[in-house]
């Protein structure tokens, strides 16, 4: 039961002012409302989908990731105006995500697919009077590994010190990134672990193929230095993010470095005079399916295939079917991709020159710091290897 009390809401420090029943446009003001109705409240104004309110707990709501990122074109209209508005929109829809570049000036949505896009331009017209467009959606890529490497970083530039030793392995598909703790507070104080581990989750870490957000890792702390007088907070940071990027670059020496795509499942349906047509198409998109038992006039094919090959495909269905065909696509995860080397070509990323992710460490000799190569840093190292190196 939801009751009206001017007081302020446990998770979020603000009042409810009314409580509406409506019905249409139209609504009623109520004191309380019973367990199972449908109500809305005023005065909240930094609520998200789920939120529990007073004594309630939040929802855990299904968090599809979007695969697909797509660059606003202002047309003319203020960029923080379009973005304002898109973050409005994005507080109603988790599968929405919106990114401002101050760099750029530039806003890029990372969304589900064409058709979202579209509900995305209708509304900031109805409700905004913003009209904009985008530009071709780009896959949202992501990278793995293959192989559990030891990652060090060090960072010791004059009256600083830290280095961090960190065991990076495969984890499970989709389980993302987690992170744990296996190191005395013998070897290391507890608050400079505290600070590691605060470093690991702080940061999105990216891989070394194409800077894709990295997925389906576990890293651990397992071993590391302070000193008494010189190491602070920020110099953990530093070692810690050195760490995770050293050890995915001696991954990659070893070809243990992996690109990810999405894929989606499908169902299609086609009229039976177009069943080779369509699984022909499967193939060249580099899907699988399966054939249900067919109807008189209609066969149904489920399978995958990756987002970049098969997004578009519903035009084609429509139009080799004469509208009689349709296509239900819905997301399967993330799967190896199909064209990688293509795809690590094209971006041309150069995991060195990213210096806000720099896999490179710090050293010092004579009263002065100096940067170590991350292929070097076995050798400098302070603290041993627990770990073969990759």
């Amino acid at each position: 039961m939801v009751r009206y009390k001017p007081k302020r809401s446990f998770c979020l420090g603000k009042k409810i002012n009314q409580i509406r029943c409506y019905n249409g446009a139209k609504f009623t003001i109520a004191n309380q409302v019973p367990a199972g109705q449908v109500c809305a409240v005023t005065g909240l104004t930094q609520t998200f989908p789920g939120q529990g309110i007073g004594l309630s707990p939040d929802v855990s709501l299904n968090q599809i990731q979007p695969v697909l990122n797509y660059t606003v074109e202002l047309q003319g209209n203020d960029p923080h105006r379009v973005l304002a508005a898109l973050r409005e929109l994005a507080d109603e829809d988790q599968h929405l995500n919106v990114q401002w570049s101050e760099e750029l000036q530039t806003i890029s949505l990372q969304i589900m697919g064409a058709v979202q896009l579209e509900i995305i331009q209708a509304l900031l017209q109805e409700r905004y009077q913003l009209t904009v467009a985008f530009t071709d959606g780009q896959i949202i890529y992501q990278e793995t590994i293959t192989k559990p490497v030891e990652g060090v970083g060090h960072f010791e530039p004059l009256r600083h010190y830290a280095e961090v030793h960190l065991l990076i392995e495969p984890a499970p598909r989709g389980s993302g990134i987690t992170f744990a703790q296996d190191c005395s507070v013998d070897v290391l104080k507890h608050n400079w672990q505290e600070r590691i581990m605060t470093s690991l989750h702080a940061k999105q870490h990216r891989g070394v193929l194409i800077g894709a957000p990295l997925t389906d890792v576990k890293i651990t702390l397992i071993n590391g230095r302070g000193h008494l007088k010189h190491s602070e907070g920020g110099d953990f940071n530093e070692a810690t993010w050195r760490a995770v990027r050293q050890g995915l670059m001696m991954l990659k020496t070893k070809q243990a470095c992996q690109l990810l795509e999405p894929w989606y499942a499908f169902r299609l349906l086609v009229p039976n005079e177009q069943v080779g047509r369509a699984l022909n198409d499967i193939q060249q998109m580099n899907g699988t399916f399966a054939l249900a038992e067919p109807t008189d006039t209609m066969q149904l094919i489920t399978g995958t295939a990756p987002v970049a090959t098969l997004r578009d495909y519903a035009t084609t269905v429509r139009s080799y079917t004469h509208g009689q065909g349709s296509i239900e696509l819905t997301l399967a995860g993330y799967q190896p991709c199909h064209n990688a080397d293509e795809i690590i070509t094209a971006t041309n990323y150069n995991p060195t020159a990213d210096l806000a992710n720099t896999p490179d460490s710090v050293f010092c000799a004579h009263g002065a710091g100096y940067p170590v190569k991350w292929d070097q840093v076995p050798a400098a190292a302070h603290v041993p290897y627990q770990y073969p190196i990759a």
